[in-house]
């Protein structure tokens, strides 16, 4: 079987990241213990990622790169952003140095309610700098690796991945709840 729009693709693969031709550096691994595992055409993977894989089938070898800007895009300066160290307080009025420090991915709330993740790149007596780019923004993406499985996806495999929040699903535990940005309200 090849790969195809709805089948669920198997594979196994190293990532690197570099541009071509200099040293490049094992960034992700994805192995026979622990392959990936992801329904094809359906917005899981990169575009380029699944453009490169169309119409191979189990057994067959890749190795490809993606450019950053088919990737994660350039790193953008705009998203790195220095607050006020007090918006970083926990419910004791005290600096969350637990969960604030240099190196650690952070959720944050955007003005319209939405979380993202951000990475804290500094941390000074008066302020935190955070970086809202993609960890790999500005990297060029080299994969090489090979197809274990392609399968169809089942229907129930189908709903869930289209409707990941459904009240049949884990959320809400087969219970609707009627909230705001509920997708049961929608």
């Amino acid at each position: 079987m090849k790969i195809d729009n709805e089948k669920v693709v198997t594979l196994t693969y190293d990532m690197y990241v570099g541009a071509e031709g200099e040293q490049e550096e094992l960034m992700e691994q994805a192995t026979a213990a622990r392959p990936i595992v992801y329904c094809h055409g359906v917005g899981m993977m990169l575009p380029k990622f699944e453009q490169a894989l169309a119409g191979k089938q189990a057994g067959d070898t890749f190795d490809f790169r993606i450019a950053c800007a088919d990737a994660y895009g350039e790193h953008d300066e705009q998203g790195v952003m220095t607050l006020d160290k007090k918006m970083f307080y926990n419910g004791d009025g005290e600096f969350d140095e637990e969960r604030v420090y240099v190196g650690n991915i952070i959720p944050m709330n955007t003005v319209d309610g939405q979380v993202v993740n951000a990475e804290v790149v500094e941390v000074t007596a008066e302020t935190v700098t955070i970086d809202l780019n993609h960890p790999l923004a500005g990297e060029d993406l080299h994969f090489k690796g090979e197809v274990v499985d392609v399968r169809d996806v089942t229907p129930e495999e189908l709903e869930a991945i289209r409707h990941p929040h459904h009240c049949g699903g884990g959320c809400h535990k087969g219970k609707c709840k009627k909230e705001k940005g509920c997708c049961c309200n929608s």
